[in-house]
């Protein structure tokens, strides 16, 4: 069942759509590719304003959501995101504001979370990947290389996950920390950044990896997963399906037309598909736990996120004949997106392991 989204959801998601068209159209995003941010810092703080970054922070510590489900509200966001191959640290950031203002301390917060909620600063989770660390004192001393981190080279805060003899647990780190190193990394997305973090003998006291962090874990935390799965499926649907149609019915004669509409048949129901166990723009999320677990969140990830998103837009691409493939047409845009958000997040088969694994895990 289909929840409906309530009037100041619609009002927010009417907003963000006509924000997005009006800054962040396709000749926007195609002028950021060379930019070393990969996305305006001032369009992103207008975006803060509106309250891309704080659905999912306590009220208490300056966030707030416009439904009992953060989640499902930011989902609606990252909607908007993949309709328009947007810029901007829409996840990451998520994912560390949520963390710090769950799990960090009061001095954490009032460092961090004023930033990241105004858009004037960027965090980055550095991902799944575990450094290593052995224990010095309260604290540990963490040695790795994390890649690809979304916006790493961006971000003034770095959540880093690492394994320690009691376990897994994550710190908070400011990306001038001692012996922490960024490396932006080439990507095939025009305006999404990556960087690999080198973790050379860096020391965590105890503030930074305090007995909260270390319950977190390293599994991906709840805005990960939708965040990328649903820009995947709403790129798809109805944008790039629409630009298809309407070119094959443009430039084909009738029979041609025929066999092409027969050829696409298949694509609302693989696209509609996709969408089952992923949240939908009728938040479909609010029906999931408050905090889903992590078996809920492999779930989101591998149905959209797998062969069937970029299948679909090279479907497209290939229906189009030779402008398809062309720099100048605007389907390859589409198909960096959801071939990034598959690379970069796992495989089905990853997460069905994940799942597999989980439901055959020993009771504790």
């Amino acid at each position: 069942m289909e929840l409906q989204l309530s009037d100041e959801q619609q009002a927010f998601v009417e907003t963000t759509r006509k924000f997005l068209a009006a800054e962040c159209s396709i000749p926007t995003v195609r002028a950021l590719e060379h930019e070393l941010a990969g996305f305006d810092a001032d369009v992103w703080k207008r975006g803060a304003a509106l309250g891309w970054t704080s659905l999912l922070v306590d009220e208490a510590h300056g966030g707030g959501s416009l439904s009992e489900h953060g989640l499902a509200d930011l989902v609606l966001v990252a909607e908007e995101f993949g309709r328009s191959v947007a810029p901007g640290p829409l996840a990451p950031v998520n994912v560390v504001a949520e963390a710090v203002s769950r799990h960090g301390t009061d001095a954490q917060r009032t460092a961090v979370l004023p930033g990241l909620l105004d858009g004037t600063q960027v965090g980055a989770w550095c991902g799944a990947a575990l450094a290593d660390a052995t224990a010095e004192g309260d604290g540990f001393v963490l040695t790795g290389h994390l890649q690809p981190v979304e916006a790493g080279a961006q971000a003034r805060h770095l959540l880093v996950g690492f394994r320690h003899a009691g376990g897994v647990g994550q710190a908070l780190l400011g990306a001038d920390h001692p012996g922490v190193r960024v490396e932006a990394l080439g990507g095939l997305d025009l305006v999404r950044r990556f960087a690999a973090v080198h973790l050379d003998g860096v020391v965590v006291d105890a503030t930074a990896a305090q007995a909260d962090w270390r319950r977190i874990g390293h599994r991906a935390p709840a805005p990960v997963s939708p965040n990328h799965s649903v820009p995947s499926v709403s790129a798809m649907d109805p944008r790039v399906h629409r630009v298809t149609n309407a070119w094959a019915t443009a430039t084909r004669s009738a029979a041609r037309c025929r066999r092409t509409r027969r050829s696409s048949t298949g694509w609302p129901t693989r696209s509609s598909g996709s969408r089952p166990a992923t949240p939908s723009p009728s938040a479909r999320l609010g029906r999931w736990p408050p905090r889903p677990t992590s078996r809920h969140r492999a779930v989101a990830r591998p149905r959209p996120e797998s062969g069937a998103a970029p299948k679909l837009v090279q479907d497209c691409i290939q229906l189009h004949g030779g402008i398809g493939v062309t720099w100048e047409h605007d389907l390859h845009l589409y198909l960096r997106r959801v071939t990034v958000n598959r690379a970069t997040h796992g495989t089905p088969e990853d997460h069905a392991e994940r799942i597999a694994a989980e439901l055959l895990e020993p009771a504790t």
